[in-house]
């Protein structure tokens, strides 16, 4: 396929440009072709091997002549498309489609071909996707290729992607054909294939066989120094080497003047060089073909524009060449698997092996963490310090912590969060698999420190918290709740219901600890148990026994005072050995341990884990832990894999509605009542027919048309400052229409606001509002509350983040503190919750599936006991904002 020189191109698609993870963890960059890249396409032709050329032209063409590449680069980016990925700043993709059928054309044919060098890393699957998104934008709905039957390699790409690919065989050539509009398949293999290379580029940063630092200084209070010896006394497993440009550091170990001497490769180089020599020390590191930086020097974007420069020069470099970069303004890097013992830190000694993953954006925060961890007896698994997110980010160390076997639990400290929809795609598929507990810092939900990129929003805080909520994240407002928290997740069970038993040798403690179940909504159904103070290990141990036994307990509380220390160590000691033996969790305030003790710990099971009680200051802190800890596990017997996709929806028509409005109108406006009819329709959503009406003739005509029963009421303001006063129902003739219009319009009048409609009479019920707004940070946010001002003034709104799953919806409904009033709450009828469900089911796919949609309000959604109508309705389309976590593999670059 070398289709035509393409006289017309359109403007060069920047929107096209994005950096990729490959599936061995290293960064690629994919672009549209360039006229420029004759020469590039001629030796990356040059360098093919024969069989490659062959399977990929069918013919054998030693050299691409000059012709052809200038036909190759040259096309006009609608009917003739073509992507390169460029790695090392060489060509080692290409990709292209050519439309059939004109510029309107819906097939395509496409062709690809990877460099031989590079085969095995996912190229062809990252431009098919790639390709594919852009073909669909296009309104191109099916790919066509034709490949040799040997050409193996290219016929995997088509089918792995999870496209329904058809083909038959003819005249020597397997021709195939798909449509490449996504499918649950295509989308599982893309995250998977996401997961996989993103993983594996943050296994490669923690997992180094080799480590450099750079900027290890004769002084050893300096940080490259610190660097240095943390790695050399914390055992580090693999080759560790020093450079100092005037070799005048004495350290222990192999010290150069320069990386270029450094032998061998190596995985990871830690920076500690003043903040103007880091770009260059990285074009070094480029060169000698490091795979990854950790860059712990500050004075980048935190400290201004010219800070920013210098950041945005390191990140550039660094993924020009493949690398991924930790930091700038890093606290560093832990592992403390026994094979890796990386302590590439500024914490002085390697933190106790465990089962805690720790993410921070914040150096000093990192180090209370890590501090907190180690008083309370709780080891760490790997940690990661992001510093001013440059460019590693919690997504994706969320990627890595998916399929690391030495990780139980997540806790991470967010000072911003670069792209949330993303978050809430990973964090729900760990949160499925492991706890994870989030911190998030600031007065307001959206206070990003200096140096962190965020895109803008309009999205209230309340939706961030929601998004957190709906992913099964664990939110706590502290460090310190965070380790309450994570001692009990990390060695507990996670609890399977709110039932509790309170066991103790205090009344008070009890006393507290029943009351703190009370206030967070925990069940005690077995005591508070209080035995005598001076109570043996013994009776403590059957007590306890008891409690677990009890059927109508899901977890037991502990409180004991020791009268002595020796008799504390013994009751402590049963305590643990008995509760290691349930599948219930326990949690304790045993007053002189705090954290995890081995002293708490039950006999070693089957897998060599022993169950540990976790011990905490107060009753009330346990509770609290644990009342998180019950929510999580409410949370998880909630999640369903099936995201909602009601039937009759006509997405062919929206989108045609769609693009014939933003065709005459570019910048976007309010659909007319006609359109938003129409748009709502192609989804299954009914909005009830209204009449404007400017005088008591054309209110009476209307309600005659009707029919009666109707409902006549202001299009103002007023109505949701005073809807009863601005709304006359249940008008069964005309005299009756007429004397309603005349007074609310003597009403109204004086305020100017005698604007009218006639609706048909609706079914008494309760009204709702379902809305969305497209936003450039969060993407497609959906909104639900009950109507009225007093919703208002209470902020009682829920939100929740498309696509939905079945219990994403009824949490959305529950979320809001009214919401009992729809189940028959005060001797109500409940309302219909299906039809409620579907209105908003409908609602989450159209925002999901349509970036233009940039608000849409269904208000009122009249909800009453035979089902619910949408009785009045508005949207906005505008162009797309573009969304942060599109259809298609791209590193952020914020």
């Amino acid at each position: 396929m070398l289709g035509r020189m393409s006289e017309n191109p359109a403007p060069y698609p920047a929107g096209w440009e994005a950096d990729v993870v490959l599936r061995d963890g290293s960064v690629a960059q994919i672009r549209p072709i360039r006229p420029d890249d004759v020469a590039a396409l001629q030796d990356f032709h040059r360098k093919q091997s024969p069989e490659s050329i062959y399977l990929r032209f069918f013919a054998p063409m030693k050299e691409l002549s000059d012709k052809d590449a200038k036909r190759f680069a040259n096309v006009d980016h609608v009917e003739r498309v073509a992507l390169v990925l460029e790695g090392n700043e060489e060509l080692i993709g290409i990709g292209r489609y050519d439309r059939l059928g004109g510029p309107t054309g819906t097939s395509a044919e496409v062709a690809f071909n990877v460099s031989d060098h590079f085969q095995g890393r996912g190229i062809g699957s990252v431009l098919l996707e790639h390709m594919a998104a852009i073909a669909r934008e296009a309104g191109v709905e099916e790919f066509t290729a034709d490949v040799l039957p040997q050409n193996r390699k290219m016929m995997g790409v088509f089918i792995d992607a999870g496209f329904g690919v058809k083909h038959h065989f003819d005249d020597g050539v397997i021709s195939l054909a798909f449509p490449i509009e996504p499918t649950d398949a295509s989308e599982a293999v893309r995250i998977a294939r996401e997961q996989r290379a993103e993983a594996a580029s943050i296994r490669a940063l923690l997992n180094p066989r080799s480590v450099v630092v750079i900027g290890v200084s004769r002084n050893r209070e300096s940080t490259g120094r610190d660097l240095y010896e943390h790695l050399r006394t914390g055992g580090f497993a693999g080759d560790l080497y020093a450079v100092n440009r005037t070799a005048h550091a004495e350290v222990e170990g192999d010290l150069y003047t320069c990386l270029a001497d450094v032998p061998g490769d190596i995985d990871l180089a830690v920076i500690a060089v003043p903040a103007s020599e880091v770009p260059g020390v990285v074009r070094e590191c480029a060169q000698h073909g490091v795979r990854g930086v950790l860059v712990v020097s500050s004075g980048f974007a935190e400290a201004g524009e010219a800070g920013e420069q210098l950041q945005q020069e390191l990140l550039r470099t660094a993924r020009n060449h493949g690398m991924r970069v930790v930091g700038p303004n890093s606290f560093g890097l832990i592992n403390t698997a026994d094979d890796v013992q990386l302590n590439a830190s500024l914490a002085p000694e390697l933190p106790a092996a465990g089962d805690l993953g720790l993410f921070s954006q914040s150096g000093a925060l990192a180090i209370a963490g890590l501090e907190s961890a180690a008083r309370r007896g709780l080891g760490i698994s790997t940690f990661v310090s992001a510093g001013n997110r440059a460019d590693v980010s919690g997504n994706d160390l969320m990627q890595f912590w998916l399929d690391d076997e030495q990780t139980r639990a997540v806790g991470m400290y967010l000072e911003s969060m670069g792209n949330p929809r993303k978050f809430n795609r990973i964090a729900r598929r760990l949160s499925k698999a492991k706890p994870v507990i989030v911190v998030k810092s600031g007065v307001s939900e959206y206070g990003v420190p200096p140096g962190h990129r965020v895109r803008p929003t309009r999205i209230r805080p309340e939706a961030f918290r929601a998004m957190l909520r709906q992913a099964g994240v664990i939110r706590v407002e502290n460090v310190h709740q965070m380790f309450d928290i994570a001692q009990l997740v990390v060695h507990q069970e996670i609890p399977k219901g709110e039932r509790v038993a309170v066991v103790g040798n205090s009344s008070a403690l009890g006393a507290l600890a029943a009351d703190a179940c009370v206030s967070w909504r925990l069940q005690v159904t077995h005591g508070p148990v209080s035995l005598d103070p001076e109570a043996t290990a013994q009776e403590f141990a059957d007590a306890v026994r008891a409690a677990f036994e009890d059927p109508h307990v899901d977890s037991v509380v502990t409180a004991f005072l020791p009268p002595r220390q020796s008799a504390g160590l013994d009751i402590a000691e049963a305590l643990g050995e008995v509760a290691g033996r349930y599948e219930k969790p326990c949690v304790t305030t045993f007053l002189g341990i705090r954290g995890v003790s081995e002293v708490l710990a039950g006999q070693p099971r089957e897998d060599g884990r022993r169950e540990v009680v976790p011990s905490y200051a107060m009753p009330e802190d346990a509770i609290r832990a644990l009342a998180a800890a019950t929510r999580y596990g409410q949370w998880l017997d909630r999640q369903s894999d099936d995201l909602v996709l009601p039937e009759g929806i006509d997405q062919d028509k929206a989108a045609a509605i769609i693009a014939t409005v933003l065709e005459s109108d570019p910048d976007g406006r309010e659909l007319t009542a006609l359109e938003t009819r129409e748009l709502l329709a192609a989804y299954g959503i009914t909005v009830w027919p209204s009449t404007a009406v400017t005088s008591v003739q054309e209110a009476v005509a209307a309600a005659d048309e009707i029919g009666y029963p109707v409902v006549l009421k202001s299009t103002s303001p007023i109505v949701r400052i005073q809807p009863v006063s601005s709304v006359r129902a249940d008008l069964g003739s005309a005299d009756a229409v007429a004397e309603a219009y005349r007074a609310l319009d003597d009403r109204l009048a004086p305020i100017g606001a005698n604007t009218f409609v006639v609706q048909r009479m609706a079914e008494p019920g309760i009204p709702c509002v379902v809305m969305s707004e497209e936003d450039e940070l969060f993407g497609p946010v959906v909104r639900f509350s009950l109507a009225g001002v007093p919703t208002e003034v209470m902020n009682d709104f829920g939100y929740r983040i498309p696509p939905f799953s079945s219990n994403d919806i009824d949490d959305l409904i529950d979320s809001v503190r009214a919401a009992p009033i729809l189940d028959g709450f005060g001797h109500r009828v409940p309302i219909d919750r299906d039809a409620l469900r579907d209105v908003i089911a409908r609602v989450s796919v159209l925002a999901n599936t349509n970036p233009q949609i940039y608000e849409l309000n269904l208000n009122p959604v009249n909800t009453h006991r035979w089902g619910a109508e949408v009785l009045g309705a508005s949207i906005v389309v505008a162009p797309p904002v573009g969304r942060s976590d599109s259809g298609r593999r791209a590193m952020s670059g914020w």
